[in-house]
């Protein structure tokens, strides 16, 4: 076949370099930031998924929480808890996971940032989106690190759940530190202390902007809303409200930041739902518990008084 031409070698893949990159000289001046979805709790409970934050300049770990899997909310309230701690950091380094970099900007309407990118650019706090795994391997090596470390001592301290593990993780992070990390090469710390002006209840949640109807209703999320007021109804017609929803779903209307009263006026039935590309794993896993039939549907009525039938044998068979 080589000799007739029919065949031919594929080429070989070339392989790359990656050029080593120094770390930087100060302490938050950068903070790589990833998720690691592993089996941490070796079958105690339901595989789930540890959100890590290391400090480029010394790799320490400045943050690490177990979530369900990544989402929004789950960066928002690690986020929330390492800015509380520290302070902000310079920048963000990341991958392209959809919370941080907008991969599809054609089909995705608004300024062309993600929630948690418009929620850093509040706080003044740039994301970087790196290529390749290895651009970050600070972080991903922090990763397989603790599938290794941190599994084993989950299981000797007999935690099996991830409300117990995030209730002790600062005692582990600061034992790691301790070991692991190294002194910077600047005795100057980049994080900027939090201002009066950086309302985290604000900025860490979803965020978009409504115009009021003639009869002051908007609608956000299949469901419609009716704003309730004291003030003439011709006041705020065709007026710029600002929709704020947190991790629990609360959600909160703005005015010019001033909170406005509402209520539901109605809800639509629920449809189809988007999903991330990395959540379709998690909610194919739950689909299944998320609607168990009652003890009397017929369903399972139709199972329990169903009976085998036994196979009939061929002729000339006993």
């Amino acid at each position: 076949m080589i000799a007739e031409g029919l065949w031919k070698q594929g080429r070989k893949r070339t392989l790359r370099v990656f050029q080593m990159r120094e770390r930087r000289a100060c302490f938050g001046e950068l903070i790589q930031i990833d998720g690691s979805d592993y089996d941490w709790f070796e079958g105690r409970s339901p595989r789930c998924t540890l959100l890590v934050f290391v400090d480029d300049a010394t790799g320490k770990l400045v943050e690490m929480r177990f979530v369900a899997h990544e989402t929004f909310f789950g960066y928002c309230d690690a986020a929330r808890s390492y800015f509380e701690r520290y302070g902000k950091p310079g920048d963000f380094y990341s991958d392209k996971h959809g919370i941080f970099h907008l991969n599809t900007p054609k089909v995705s309407p608004g300024d062309g940032l993600t929630e948690f990118s418009r929620a850093m650019q509040e706080l003044g706090i740039q994301i970087i989106c790196a290529n390749t795994p290895q651009a970050k391997g600070r972080v991903e090596r922090a990763n397989q690190t603790l599938q290794d470390r941190l599994t084993k001592e989950l299981r000797l301290q007999g935690i099996s759940t991830p409300e117990e593990a995030n209730e002790w993780l600062p005692t582990f992070i600061a034992e790691y530190n301790r070991r692991f990390a190294i002194s910077p090469r600047s005795t100057v710390d980049a994080h900027r202390p939090l201002s009066p002006l950086d309302q985290l209840d604000r900025i860490l949640c979803r965020k978009e902007e409504r115009i009021l109807s003639k009869n002051l209703t908007f609608q956000y999320h299949k469901a419609v809303y009716q704003i309730r007021t004291n003030r003439p109804a011709y006041a705020l017609r065709k007026a710029k409200a600002t929709v704020l929803e947190n991790s629990a779903g609360q959600i909160t209307v703005l005015y010019k930041n001033q909170p406005l009263a509402f209520e539901v006026f109605c809800q639509q039935p629920k449809q189809a739902k988007v999903v991330p590309p990395k959540s379709i794993d998690f909610e194919l896993l739950n689909a299944s518990k998320a609607h168990t039939p009652a003890p009397n549907h017929p369903w399972r009525s139709a199972i329990s008084t169903r009976t085998p039938t036994k196979p009939v044998p061929p002729e000339g068979t006993f």
